[in-house]
This record gives C-alpha cells, structure tokens and sequence, in this order.
C-alpha cells in the first residue's frame, strides 16, 4: 500500500508543481504587461492547500480566526509547516536563505514573496525592517523564533529580536501552535531535522497514510518595548507550548471538522 500510494502522490505533486510553476510565470507576465505587483498572498494560499492534498495533510483549524495583518509566531517542525500555515491564512514568510536555493521550490518561495535571513549574517536590522514594511502595506508575516526545527514534542526558546517588527508597524503578535499527530500519538515522520535531504523526506511522506495536523490560532497580543522583549517571547513561547499540550492531548478530537480547512488524501480518495 506505501508504495502504491508513492506511484499515486508523487505524479501528483510533479502535476502539481508544474502548475504551480506556470501560475508564477503567469503572474511575472501580468507584472509586466500592468506595471504593478500583483499580489501573491491569495495565489499562495491555493497553492499551499494544493501542496497539503498532495501530501495527505488532513488540517484542522481552532481556537481564534487569524489575524491577516499580524505577526504570527509559531513552532517549527518541519518544512510542512509551511504549506500548512499558508493553507491556513494569507501569509508571507520568513526562511533561511538555503531554502532560496533548493531547485524550484526556491524560486517558487521567491515567487510567493518570502523573506529570507542569513544565520549569522548581522542583517537582522534589515530583516526587521522587511517585515515591519510588509506588515505596514497590511500582509501577514509568519516567523519561527525558535530558528530551528524540533522534533515536535516540546517548543524550544524563542529568540525575540524579531518581534519589534510588529510594535514598528503598530501590528498585533498572534502565537499558533502546530501539532503533527498519526494514530492519536505525535507523528515521529513529518519533523525535518538534523542532516535528512528534502528529497528522501519527501518521498517518505509521501508514501505514508495521511497526517492529522492540528493549528491553533491563540489571542493577539499587543508587542511590548524592546526593553521587554525577551520577556514577551518567552511568555508567547509558553503559550504556544500549552497549546500544543492541549493538541497533543486530543483535546479538540472529539471537535467537528470544517471541510472549507481540512485537506484530504486524494491518492487514496477513490479506493475501495
């Protein structure tokens, strides 16, 4: 069955990489030919939840609606996140700029109007200001103050420097919690850490039964000054961490789900 589910997804996600690719050519032409951007967030937001089918990524959204001007702040789990938060709200992010290099999923990052930092390149004045002007223009921007990956079971400290962005441009910081689980317990395939290469983790993926992935919008907070910042990240990094407590702990199972927010495993949608 993993492998037929492999043969089903994966021309499935080629299909829709390809379309995805010529969407985004589509819209450097209409660039050109109208002298202005247009805008991507609603584009990607499609994309995202197309790139969620494919992987099998069943979504299910709580707790308060998003804020589509915030600063949103979550836990990093796994380049999945991505496509699953995007799914979830307009938004554009912030990455590392390796992520700019992968083949095609770079340039399509470019695309969609991510922000990319440098680990250790001094630039994270420049980052803040980049945010602070997206977030001024009215767009969402999505961090991960923890600057890693995790496997998941706990959220790590959260680096606070970013979050003046928000107070500069007078936006709201709203914490999300993720939580990737299969069969009730928390999923040990999805986290993207240490050294795995993004083509045999995707594969792997692909492979497998669907994913429960859980999203919890928390209440806006207002950014404090920098002179508190550290502690406010360590206040919104407790609260994303009972969050994901709470998601852990299957708090929300019992929750009907909205077919608008939950992506389904279309490989396996026409079997028997």
């Amino acid at each position: 069955m993993n492998w037929l589910r492999l043969g089903i997804r994966l021309p499935l996600f080629v299909l829709f990489l390809a379309g995805t690719a010529v969407l985004a050519l589509t819209l450097q032409l209409m660039d050109g030919l109208t002298g202005r951007r247009t805008p991507r967030a609603p584009w990607a937001r499609r994309c995202f939840h197309g790139a969620c089918r494919c992987l099998g990524l069943q979504i299910r959204q709580h707790g308060v609606g998003p804020d589509p001007s915030a600063l949103l702040v979550a836990n990093h789990i796994s380049w999945c996140d991505i496509p699953v938060l995007g799914s979830q709200v307009p938004v554009r992010f912030l990455s590392k700029v390796e992520v700019g290099d992968w083949p095609l999923i770079g340039w399509l990052a470019h695309q969609a109007g991510t922000l990319f930092i440098r680990r250790g390149g001094g630039r994270a004045n420049q980052v803040v200001r980049d945010i602070g002007s997206v977030l001024s223009a009215g767009e969402a921007v999505l961090v991960f103050p923890e600057g890693t990956t995790s496997i998941g079971l706990t959220v790590l400290p959260f680096h606070g420097r970013l979050l003046s962005a928000a107070r500069d441009a007078g936006r709201r910081i709203q914490p999300v919690s993720l939580c990737y689980r299969r069969d009730g317990r928390p999923d040990t395939l999805v986290p993207f850490v240490g050294d795995d290469a993004f083509h045999r983790h995707l594969l792997t993926l692909l492979k497998q039964p669907p994913a429960q992935v859980d999203v919890l919008f928390h209440e806006p907070v207002t950014p404090c000054p920098d002179s508190r910042l550290a502690d406010q990240a360590g206040q919104l990094r407790e609260t994303v961490l009972a969050g994901l407590r709470t998601l852990q702990g299957g708090a929300f199972d019992q929750a009907p789900q909205d077919p608008v927010r939950t992506a389904g495993d279309p490989a396996l949608s026409r079997q028997p």
